[in-house]
């Protein structure tokens, strides 16, 4: 059975045992309701409901997804819990997650044991809460603390638990015995007042201001997804109308979102992520080997930021550079970012001495000796490389990982300089790595399987969302981008400005337009690139502009102007008014007449060059499936969640739709660029 119960000492402890992390599925829901009905005429004074190895419910079954409901519904059965003629208490260890923290809810009180984390993230699946949690939690805690919980579905841990009166206890050993010492201290007392749904809507007039304002933040800042906005809808609900209405409201949204594309696309990458993290097929029995020392090759900025994610996961990091200048600047980037982590309250002023604590500089490579990772985070040329993996095997122990950070160059010539290339492993962070999410782990022709699994591991544990990619130009994502700044450039040689193909992007819901990156990023980098690559492989017309900017010394923030002015008192997306000279000046270089472009072109152009490059990388094995290169695309390059990636955005608009739009592309002066009309994408 997967809800049991015994009798201790006249409390009926009852417990829920659904492996690994004790979802809610129908199984569970009924026997949930059974035994509220049972104790109810049971010789017991109180009931405690745990959840089994170390989780008390993660949320729903996950395998019931897309599914028709089926009864008892999870808001029956809470609200039986709730109406419990005698106390319920809820012991809750690991996490109380979605439907998890709904039932905690129910329940009459709440234990939590240090380390727990409480939530309800429905909202990154597309939907709301649809048991009660809009209801219940703004009744229970501070308006503002619940609406950030609800319309942001971030959890929150023990300490905030208990200070917000979410908990009523917290527990440091075992939270089972403390939740039943807890309910024979409550048994006889009036239960009435801590049924939630029977309290009055707390006053939210103190915090009016505050949860207006964010309100109209979170319609800003959402880019396009209802389901924040939803969630905040009904925290106004739970604020002024009864609970019987607010929770008539709650289901109609939840019922109503369910059945959305929205909730579609991320019930799809939210599967996908989780599949991409997965070895291959071909590694299965490989071991992972064992990684507690790691060290690093490079103070630059992404070395930097590499050492700090693994400081943020609690290990000993050793940092190497030639200089001892260099390294000083590295250490006190690293120092600088903790500092300002620390001014914002991210982080205690004792945590961030903590994590800096854990990195060691040095000069020297041989005090990479005992690490069982290093990864070179050095410039992008293969004779730097060289150098680097040639010292990294004379002073690296057997069986160490050799891992590159590289974003363009050969991972299997890599492998070689170091003498032992089945130890070696592409591992390609994004910037800045303490916390972009997205790894693609490049597996090289003689990358031994307990490599990649080890890599894939250590993704997970340093907080990494992995997608195993093949040896190509750029990988999968930067490979892809190109296309898609390929499109954005010709779009502005046809006629369109930057800040129109911006603003169509982000509508569309890109967290930033491809022109805005380049300033950020500076518009000399991928200048610079270009002079290595070969003839052929990319488009010159598409960055006429581009090089026109470079060339005039605008290079986007950094010197103050690019694509737009960065200056004081200016509007960030003011255009540069040297722009509209260097795309005349462009057009007549490349004899093409300016012309009237829709915004929907410009997203049928950038988005469908992203699928069709990703429908080659597919077919050629460098990504394992399509929604790879969705996970890619979605965490790593700010593509819409709520649209499921690149490749699933083009099957949401239809195959044929998608292969005949970019069949009419093709057709163009610039039509070679599109290749894939006519070749099925692998899943």
């Amino acid at each position: 059975m997967t809800v049991s119960h015994k009798v201790c000492d006249r409390i009926l402890l009852v417990t829920i045992d659904n492996p690994p992390v004790n979802a809610l599925s129908q199984i569970e829901r009924q026997g949930l309701l059974d035994v509220v009905r049972f104790a109810e005429t049971a010789d017991v004074d109180a009931v405690v409901i745990r959840g089994a190895r170390g989780t008390f419910i993660a949320g729903a079954e996950v395998r019931e997804f897309g599914k028709p409901p089926m009864e008892p519904h999870l808001p029956d059965v809470i609200a039986e819990l709730e109406a419990s003629a005698k106390p319920i208490v809820a012991a809750i260890e690991g996490v109380a997650l979605g439907g998890g923290l709904e039932v905690a809810l129910g329940c009459h009180y709440r234990v939590a044991k240090v380390g727990a984390r409480l939530g309800v993230p429905e909202v990154t699946l597309g939907v709301v809460p649809g048991a009660g949690g809009t209801q219940r939690l703004p009744r229970l805690i501070d308006p503002m603390i619940a609406a950030r919980m609800i319309v942001y579905g971030r959890p929150v841990g023990h300490v905030e638990a208990l200070t917000s009166s979410l908990v009523d206890r917290v527990a440091d050993g075992d939270v089972t015995e403390a939740a039943l010492a807890f309910a024979k201290e409550v048994v006889g007392a009036d239960i009435g007042p801590r049924r939630i749904s029977r309290q009055p809507n707390r006053d939210a007039s103190s915090v009016r201001a505050e949860l207006d304002q964010f309100a109209v933040s979170n319609r800003k800042s959402v880019r396009g997804a209802e389901a924040p906005i939803a969630a905040m809808d009904l925290v106004e609900v739970a604020l002024s109308l009864p609970f019987e209405e607010g929770m008539v409201k709650e289901r109609e949204t939840f019922l109503r979102l369910r059945g959305s594309d929205q909730a579609a696309a991320l019930s799809h990458i939210f599967f996908a992520e989780r599949m991409a993290a997965k070895p291959p097929e071909d590694t299965m029995g490989a071991q992972a080997r064992r990684i507690e020392k790691v060290g690093i090759v490079g103070a630059g900025t992404m070395g930097t930021g590499i050492a700090m994610n693994f400081a943020d996961s609690g290990l000993p990091v050793t940092i190497v550079e030639l200089s001892a200048e260099a390294l000083a600047r590295g250490m006190e980037r690293i120092s600088s970012s903790y500092l300002s982590m620390e001014k914002k309250g991210r982080i205690s002023a004792g945590k961030a001495a903590e994590r800096t604590a854990l990195i060691r500089a040095t000069t020297e490579y041989a005090d990479l000796a005992a690490c069982d990772l290093i990864i070179e985070a050095a410039f992008e040329s293969l004779n730097v490389k060289k150098e680097i993996f040639t010292r990294l095997n004379a002073v690296v122990k057997p069986g160490a990982l050799l891992a590159t950070n590289t974003s363009y160059l050969d991972v299997n010539v890599i492998a070689q300089f170091s003498g032992r290339p089945q130890d070696v492993v592409g591992m390609h962070y994004f910037s800045p790595a303490n916390i972009m999410k997205l790894m693609e782990v490049v597996r090289g022709k003689e990358t031994a399987s307990d490599t990649l699994v080890t890599a894939l591991a250590f993704a997970k544990r340093t907080g990494k969302v992995s997608v195993v990619s093949g040896v190509c130009t750029g990988f999968i994502g930067n490979r892809m981008l190109k296309a898609y700044v390929r499109e954005a450039g010709l779009l502005l040689l046809e006629g369109a400005t930057p800040l129109q193909i911006d603003k169509a992007l982000t509508g569309f819901g890109m967290a930033m337009g491809p022109f805005a990156v380049a300033d950020l990023t500076g518009i000399d980098i991928a200048y610079k690139a270009r002079k290595e690559m070969a003839p052929g492989s990319y488009e010159p017309m598409a960055v006429l502009v581009h090089d026109a900017l470079v060339e005039a010394g605008h290079l986007g923030r950094k010197t103050g102007g690019g694509f737009y002015l960065y200056e004081p008192d200016v509007r960030p997306d003011t255009p540069n008014p040297l722009v509209a000279g260097f795309m005349a000046t462009a057009r007549m270089q490349s004899g093409i007449e300016q012309r009237e472009i829709a915004d929907e072109e410009i997203v049928q152009r950038c988005i469908l060059a992203l699928f069709d490059e990703g429908s080659l990388i597919v077919n050629e094995g460098i990504a394992a499936r399509a929604a790879d290169i969705d996970v890619v695309f979605v965490n790593g390059y700010g593509f819409p969640r709520y649209r499921g990636g690149p490749m699933y955005y083009a099957k949401m608009l239809g195959l044929d739709n998608a292969c005949a739009l970019i069949g009419k592309f093709s057709e163009g002066r610039f039509g070679h660029w599109w290749r894939s009309a006519q070749i099925p994408v692998a899943e």
